[in-house]
């Protein structure tokens, strides 16, 4: 072991001694001695043992450190701490900007331990709420989380949307009036991405060359119908050739799903792909209606389509309010009148602010008299703003026991609940499913927030029994919530169909924590039609009207009302 690596055991461990919260004293030591080796004119290994408690800055403790390193190649204290700190706490150590003080700050206070936690604390302002923190700081933590995460090589759909549409249009463009379309995953709205694929009627040949003439395209695979590119380093990219009569059908096998290729040939749908015409006149020949791409996965739409029952999928212009957002009165970048401006500038007929309930002390969440002032505030802009109307809500922390944070004094004071687990995730699927059961019986609660507490490609949602749950909001009249950051979309989209199939609503909520915020919707909607939902299933597709109506009818069937 050289004496750079010490070096950076000695290094590392003292970061490490500091976020666990351990003696600064014997913290610096180890820090201040990586300095000293990393300045050593010789090696340690060539130095006599005994010389080695001399160098000046080497004490006892680091000294036996050493030759435990030189002797075994290993460091049994540094073995310890990385045992004992979680490896999402280890990759938050290479965010510039961040240091072990501030990462300690971080884990205990906000119970953070993942790189895309802290993303999404910083695009809730969770930092700025933090002593030490203030909005500069957040921004560049934001900033320099971004540019580390886009050397990952997964991606959330919303990540390389954009991506993907501007690289089909230079590749029509490129190749016309040869066809050219993205197709595969990315096609199919999956919502995450390992790879966009495109299908071009040209040969493999051709491609390539094209291709690698491009900036940013270098090539690393290919085969007699396919090529794989790195784009940027980044982002894999796979081209697919084909013959121009055979695009229509290619495009057909290479946008679904392996389970939906199967079932469609299983109902003899192979024998109508050869040369056809379009992707339409595959599923008319096949006397299916036509699936759309985003349908395609193998689940019951293949049945469904042979019965020409295929559903009126919703549609972002189907979204008549924002249900579930917060304010400056928590941990929400804009007023509430602000908020509520803008909503109704995009044409939304109402805003459901949901600010954090007092229980999460980390967002700054209202305690009762700040409810209270909060309602006083709703009452005079909803005069200013009608008839546009703001809903008094509250995003509801579940409790370690399954109760609400508020007496129900306070919970009837408000025109409906959103109740969501915010703390404690690490729960076995028998302590999540007793403490969310509990929280769906509630007569107040009236969305049940995402449901799993996921963060996609950064932390896995607490185990839950999705049967018993929809079960359950079924059986208490509980909406379930398609939480639409693109971060969460959660409930997944797969539990939709079992959702649809019990009668539970449906609520696409972008969870804004700012007037962008909004536009998530847009990714909530696209998962929410993956899973087959049209208007008349979800509950912000309601207009102003029918929402105040629901909510009423509702209280009167729990007998809520005053």
């Amino acid at each position: 072991m050289d004496n750079y690596s010490i070096a950076d055991n000695f290094s590392l461990l003292s970061k490490l001694m500091d976020i666990h919260g351990e003696n600064s004293f014997k913290a610096k030591s180890f820090a201040s001695a990586a300095f000293t080796i990393e300045k050593l004119p010789s090696q340690l290994k060539e130095i006599p043992k005994e010389e080695i408690f001399k160098i000046k800055g080497i004490g006892e403790s680091t000294g036996k450190s050493i030759i435990e390193m030189l002797d075994t190649q290993e460091f049994s204290l540094l073995n310890h701490y990385l045992g004992i700190t979680p490896a999402g706490i280890l990759e938050i150590m290479k965010i510039k900007g961040l240091g072990p003080k501030k990462i300690a700050t971080i884990w205990k206070e906000l119970e953070i331990e993942s790189m895309g936690e802290l993303l999404y604390a910083c695009n809730e302002n969770r930092l700025m709420l933090l002593k030490g923190f203030g909005a500069k700081t957040q921004e560049s933590v934001r900033q320099n989380i971004e540019f580390y995460l886009s050397n990952r090589h997964r991606f959330l759909y919303a990540e390389v949307a954009n991506t993907g549409q501007q690289l089909e249009k230079q590749l029509q463009e490129l190749f016309a009036p040869v066809p050219v379309s993205l197709t595969g995953a990315f096609r199919r709205h999956s919502i995450i991405i390992d790879e966009i694929e495109v299908l071009i009627a040209a040969p493999v040949a051709i491609v390539s060359q094209q291709l690698a003439a491009l900036p940013g395209f270098e090539l690393t695979a290919t085969n007699d119908h396919h090529l794989v590119w790195q784009l940027d380093g980044k982002l894999k990219i796979v081209t697919h050739s084909c013959e121009p009569a055979d695009f229509h059908s290619q495009l057909f096998l290479t946008t679904g799903a392996p389970a939906f290729i199967d079932k469609f040939n299983a109902a003899g749908g192979a024998a109508f792909l050869h040369q056809a015409p379009s992707e339409e006149a595959i599923f008319s020949a096949a006397g299916m209606a036509f699936i759309p791409p985003f349908l395609r996965e193998g689940m019951n739409e293949i049945a469904q389509a042979r019965e020409q029952q295929l559903p009126n999928i919703i549609t972002t212009s189907d979204i008549k309010g924002i249900i579930h957002s917060h304010s400056n009165w928590s941990d929400g970048e804009s007023s509430l009148e602000e908020m509520a401006t803008a909503a109704k500038a995009q044409g939304f007929e109402y805003l459901v602010i949901s600010d954090h309930s007092r229980t999460a002390f980390y967002a700054n969440g209202l305690h009762i008299e700040r409810v209270l002032e909060q309602h006083a505030e709703i009452d005079a802009l909803n005069k200013k703003l009608a008839p546009f109307r703001i809903f008094k809500s509250i995003e509801s922390d579940i409790l370690n026991d399954g109760t609400l944070d508020y007496p129900d004094e306070i919970l009837a004071k408000f025109d409906l609940v959103i109740a969501s687990v915010h703390s404690n995730l690490k729960m076995t699927e028998e302590k999540a499913m007793a403490r969310l059961l509990k929280a769906i019986e509630n007569p107040y609660t009236t969305i049940l927030g995402h449901m799993t507490g996921r963060l996609l490609l950064s932390r896995n949602g607490y185990p839950v029994d999705h049967k018993a749950i929809i079960d359950a909001c079924a059986a208490n009249q509980v909406v379930i919530e398609l939480n639409a950051h693109p971060r969460r979309l959660d409930i997944d989209w797969t539990w939709l169909p079992y959702a649809l199939e019990k009668k539970v609503l449906i609520s696409i909520d972008p969870d804004a924590h700012s007037i962008h915020g909004f536009q998530d919707i847009h990714y909530g909607t696209l998962a929410a039609q993956k899973g087959g939902i049209t208007k008349a299933n979800n509950l912000s597709s309601y207009t102003v009207d029918m929402l105040n109506d629901y909510l009423q009818q509702r209280r009167q069937s729990k007998n809520l009302l005053p």
